[in-house]
C-alpha cells in the first residue's frame, strides 16, 4: 500500500470507505426485508383459518371423528393437516409434515396456538401455526388440533432476489466510487504536483526565484506560501553568503597585499645583498606585524560571524565586571585617552565571551575614532550601557548601516578594522534579549546604548558561587 502513488491510496480508500457503507446499507436493507417478510408470513398465518368443510373432509377421510356429510370441499391456499391428542396426524393423502411437542399442547388443550418452522420431507422449509380444534363448528369428537403451513420459499426467493440486486448496486457503487476518487485525487492532487515539479526544477538548476503561486487558503495554499517562504530564505541567506565571502575577500586582499609586497622587499634586499637602513627596516617590520595583527582580527572576526544563529549557551553574568574588564584593555590600547566609567550593578543572561567581546568592541570604536588626549565616558545604569566618544561623529546618513557586516564610513577607511565589530555588536546583543543603537552626541562625538534585560542583583547560586 504505501508503495502505490498518492492518488491511487485515495482512490482506494476512497472505495473502501464507499464499500463499507454500501455493505453496510445493503445488509441493513436486507435485514429489515427479511424481518418485515417473516412478520407478514407470521401474521398471515396467524390469522389465517382453514375452511371448515375442508377440515371435516379431512376427519372424514381419516375415520378420526364422527360428522355429518359435508360436500367436498375446495383446494386450499394453505398446508392443513390435523393432529390428534394421541399424536395422531391426518393430511388428506399428503405427506404429513413434523410436528412436535409445541403441536401436541395445542391438540390437548394446553397451549392457546403453536408458531414454527419445520423441514418437510422434500426438505421444503415450513412456516407452521397450530391452532385449537375450538375454532371449528360442528365437529363433536375428541380433541384435535389444526395446522395451517406455508412454504418459506415464499419468503427466501424474493429475499435472494433481492441480496443479488443488493449486490450488483454495491459492486457497482464501489467500481463508480473508485473512478470517482481517482478522478478527484488527480484534481485535488494537482497543486501537489505542480510543487513537485517546482522542487525538482529548483533542486535541477539551484535557482531560487521560482515561486510557486498562490490559489485560496486551503491546506496547499498555505504550503505553497511555506515554499515559497524557505526559497527566499534559502535565496537571501545564499545571497548574504556570497556577500561576505566577497567583502571577506576584499578585505583579506588588502592586508594580504601589503604583507607580500613588505616580504619581496625584504627578500629582494636579501637577494642582492643591500641592506635596508634600520629605521626603514624598523617601520617595514612594524608594518609587517601590524597587517598580521589585522589579519587575525579579521580572522577572528569572520569566526565569530559564522557560527551558527542557534540559541546560544546563556548564564548569568555581571555586566559590570565584564565592562570592567572591557576598560582596561581600553586603557592599554589609548593610553593617552581619558576614559571615565560608573558602573552599577547589573546582571544579565548572555553568553560570557561573546559579551565581552562586544563590549570591547564598542569601547575599541570610542578609542580609535577619539582625538588625542580626548576623553571617553562611560556609563552603566539599570542595563543601559552608554559609550560617549567626541570623535568626528556620524554622519545622519550613514547611521542606518553602522551595524552591516564589512561597511565602513568612508572616513574610516584609512583607519584599521575589518567593519565586523558593530555586526559582531548587534548579534551578541539581540542573543541576548537586549537592542543596541548608535545616535549623534551632542557637542560632537557619538553615543553608543546598549540595553540588556536584567536584574541589580545576583541570583542565590550566583552570588554564593562568587561569594566563595
Amino acid at each position: 500500500m504505501k508503495r502505490l502513488p498518492l492518488r491511487s491510496r485515495l482512490a482506494i480508500l476512497t472505495a473502501a470507505a464507499v464499500a463499507v457503507a454500501v455493505a453496510a446499507v445493503a445488509l441493513s436493507c436486507w435485514l429489515i426485508t427479511r424481518n418485515q417478510l417473516m412478520r407478514e408470513l407470521d401474521s398471515t398465518l396467524m390469522s389465517a383459518h382453514a375452511d371448515n368443510r375442508y377440515v371435516l373432509n379431512l376427519l372424514q377421510s381419516c375415520g378420526s371423528t364422527p360428522a355429518p356429510n359435508q360436500p367436498p370441499a375446495g383446494p386450499s391456499p394453505y398446508i392443513v393437516q390435523v393432529i390428534t391428542a394421541s399424536g395422531e396426524v391426518c393430511s388428506g393423502g399428503a405427506v404429513p409434515l413434523p410436528h412436535d411437542a409445541s403441536d401436541l399442547s395445542v391438540a390437548k388443550g394446553e397451549q392457546l396456538e403453536s408458531l414454527h418452522t419445520v423441514t418437510a420431507a422434500d426438505g421444503t422449509q415450513m412456516r407452521v401455526v397450530t391452532h385449537p380444534s375450538g375454532r371449528i363448528p360442528g365437529v363433536n369428537g375428541g380433541p384435535f388440533a389444526v395446522s395451517v403451513a406455508r412454504p418459506l420459499t415464499e419468503v427466501t426467493d424474493p429475499l435472494g432476489t433481492l441480496a443479488w440486486v443488493l449486490l450488483a448496486v454495491a459492486g457497482i457503487g464501489v467500481l463508480g466510487a473508485g473512478g470517482a476518487g481517482l478522478l478527484i485525487a488527480r484534481a485535488g492532487l494537482k497543486p501537489v504536483d505542480r510543487l513537485t515539479e517546482t522542487v525538482e526544477h529548483i533542486a535541477r538548476t539551484e535557482d531560487l526565484s521560482v515561486r510557486i503561486p498562490v490559489e485560496g487558503e486551503d491546506e496547499i495554499a498555505r504550503l505553497s506560501e511555506s515554499f515559497n517562504a524557505m526559497t527566499a530564505a534559502l535565496a537571501s541567506s545564499r545571497d548574504r553568503q556570497q556577500q561576505l565571502i566577497a567583502d571577506a575577500g576584499h578585505e583579506l586582499r588588502t592586508p594580504l597585499t601589503s604583507l607580500r609586497t613588505n616580504i619581496e622587499l625584504l627578500e629582494r634586499s636579501e637577494a642582492a645583498g643591500r641592506p635596508i637602513p634600520p629605521a626603514d627596516r624598523k617601520a617595514l617590520l612594524a608594518s609587517v606585524k601590524a597587517q598580521m595583527t589585522e589579519l587575525a582580527a579579521l580572522i577572528g572576526d569572520l569566526q565569530e560571524l559564522s557560527r551558527p544563529d542557534a540559541a546560544p549557551t546563556l548564564q548569568v553574568v555581571a555586566l559590570h565586571e565584564i565592562a570592567e574588564a572591557a576598560l582596561e584593555r581600553a586603557r592599554l590600547r589609548g593610553p593617552d585617552l581619558a576614559i571615565r566609567a560608573e558602573l552599577a550593578p547589573w546582571y544579565v543572561r548572555a553568553e560570557p565571551v561573546a559579551l565581552e567581546r562586544a563590549v570591547v568592541n564598542l569601547l575599541d570604536n570610542a578609542v580609535k575614532f577619539s582625538p588625542p588626549a580626548g576623553s571617553v565616558e562611560v556609563r552603566l545604569d539599570h542595563g543601559v550601557l552608554t559609550v560617549r566618544d567626541h570623535g568626528p561623529g556620524i554622519p545622519d546618513d550613514e547611521l542606518p548601516h553602522v551595524f552591516e557586516r564589512f561597511w565602513r564610513s568612508p572616513s574610516a577607511r584609512s583607519l584599521p578594522g575589518s567593519g565586523l565589530g558593530l555586526s559582531i555588536v548587534a548579534r551578541t546583543v539581540q542573543q541576548s534579549g537586549g537592542e543596541v543603537s548608535l545616535r549623534p552626541a551632542g557637542g560632537g562625538g557619538t553615543v553608543a546604548t546598549v540595553r540588556l534585560p536584567g536584574a541589580t542583583t545576583a541570583p542565590p547560586a550566583v552570588a554564593a558561587r562568587v561569594g566563595t
